[in-house]
Order: C-alpha cells, then structure tokens, then sequence
C-alpha cells in the first residue's frame, strides 16, 4: 500500500517528552506524545500519536498549548509501552467522542516484560486495555498493514527487519503458548506525512525496529520520494557506539533537510546527530512546534 496523496502542510507539536524547553512552563515526563495537524484542501485533522504515561500531565500541557482535546480525530500508539500509552482511556474521556479511532498493532495487549533489574511488566496497564478503551469511546484499528488516516498520512505498519545492525536495544520477553519467547517488538509503528513539495514526514515513538529499518520500509512504500524530517524516538540510550555510528551514517544516506530526536534516543547519539547534522539537527523537547 503505498501514501496515497499529499498534504498541503502539517504541524508538529510535541506535547509531552522528557525534557522542557528554556524557561517552559510546560510539564516533562518518561514518555512522548505528538500531536500532527495535517492540512489538506482546507481541512485540517489532528492526529495524536502515542499519549506517554502521565495523562494529567499531557492534559494539563494541551490546556496551555490551547489544544482542545475535543479536537483531535484520532490517536496512534506506536507500541505497547506504558510511557506511550498510559492514561488512553482518560485521554478518550476528555476527547468525548463515540466510535473514536485508535490504531494500533494487533500484538498491543499482549505480555511485554523484562527482567532487568527485576521481573517488570512495561506493556498496556490496567486501566487501558481493550474493554477500557471501548467503553471510553474508542474504536479499535488493529493490522500489521499500512494503514491510510487520509490522503497524504498513513502508519507504516508492521516494519521489515533488514540491516544488520539495529535491534530492538532492551531485554524484552513474551510469553508464547505458555513458553518464555524475546520480544522483538513486532508491534512498533510509526506514522509517514507526505507534504506537498518537500516530501516524507516521518514521526516514531521509540523506533524499536530500528529508525533506518523504518526509513527503508517508508521507502518501499512510497519509492525514492525525498524525506524531508524526522522526528521522534530512536532508542539507542543503551547501544553501542558502533551501532549509534552505523546508524548515524545510515541517516546521512536518506539526507532528511531536519531531525528531531529524545525521548529514548540518548545523549551520545544525540550528539553524534549534531556533529553529523548540525544545524539540521535539534534535541526534542515538550512544547517544540515545528510547521511544515
């Protein structure tokens, strides 16, 4: 399935991360949530993905931003963490509405689990499963397939596990017909934006499959468009330095004109990004706006 359409712009604006800008009043927290406003023939719809793990927090971020949470048409989770879906149900309450959107992988709710340093259940939490989000008012859209919000705006969908280099970068198991099986984190999503003249938009939560497995695929689907930025998490706070250079460098070849990268991404590969990238480059942080 390839991005069908364009958008005539859109509108990043990170409503939750783990950092504050300069002199914010703004509430960080563990966890990410963007909201997209993508703009098309008049029509603009507002996309959250991923609602981190603090919902009073993101609320309360929404009020001073002059986001009305009545606005939003519908939310991604990028995967089953709790820093990326936690407080869904309340978030669907002040959201108000029936038959609300909510895309997700079909492996969301399942047992997502670590050891280190202890046995940690890290997946959906209780408050937030499926009966939960339903009776808030959610529909649930679940597929390992691309899936098209509107013209110019689509999932990845379930990503291709290709280069040799990147992981899934935690100790993470499952359990599979009663036998203890690693995680490779299937589940993680993100969403690509085609914009009118600039060319792919693409946002992660936590890039579990690896940020150039993800670009790779966005590429199967849409062919050699030129991605123009992207923004999110790249989970490499615990990797290598090989890795974190080998991914560096398997960035450069896709020449993205900006990037904006925390949450789980690291302070040595963000690093590496600024000296790489320079002024293409920006740390993420709550309150970020970016208009494209």
């Amino acid at each position: 399935m390839e991005i069908e359409g364009q958008l005539d712009n859109l509108r990043i604006t990170v409503v939750a991360e783990d950092s504050v800008q300069y002199e914010s009043s703004y509430l960080g927290q563990h966890g990410i949530s963007l909201l997209l406003e993508a703009g098309r023939e008049g029509d603009v719809k507002r996309v959250l993905v991923d609602v981190a793990q603090n919902p009073d927090a993101l609320l309360e971020n929404m009020v001073k931003m002059a986001i009305s949470p009545a606005s939003i048409d519908a939310i991604v989770l990028t995967h089953c963490h709790y820093d990326h879906t936690r407080g869904l149900a309340k978030v669907l309450g002040e959201i108000g509405k029936k038959n609300f959107p909510v895309i997700a992988h079909p492996d969301i709710f399942r047992l997502n689990f670590t050891t280190d340093p202890f046995l940690r259940y890290v997946g959906v939490m209780d408050g937030d499963s499926r009966e939960d989000i339903e009776a808030a008012g959610g529909m649930l859209y679940l597929t390992r397939d691309p899936m098209q919000i509107m013209p110019g705006l689509m999932t990845t969908g379930e990503v291709a596990r290709v280069t040799n280099f990147e992981e899934v970068d935690m100790s993470l198991f499952t359990v599979i017909e009663g036998e203890i099986k690693s995680d490779t984190m299937l589940d993680d999503i993100s969403v690509a934006a085609h914009v009118k003249e600039k060319g792919i938009v693409v946002v992660t939560g936590c890039g579990h499959a690896g940020i150039v497995n993800i670009l790779r695929h966005i590429r199967s689907l849409k062919g050699e468009q030129k991605i123009h930025g992207i923004i999110g998490g790249f989970h490499l706070i615990e990797a290598s330095e090989t890795r974190i250079l080998k991914t560096v460098q398997g960035l450069k070849e896709f020449e993205p004109d900006w990037i904006a990268a925390g949450h789980c991404t690291g302070f040595r590969t963000q690093v590496e990004l600024f000296n790489t990238f320079k002024d293409r480059f920006s740390p993420l942080c709550t309150g970020m706006v970016i208009d494209i």
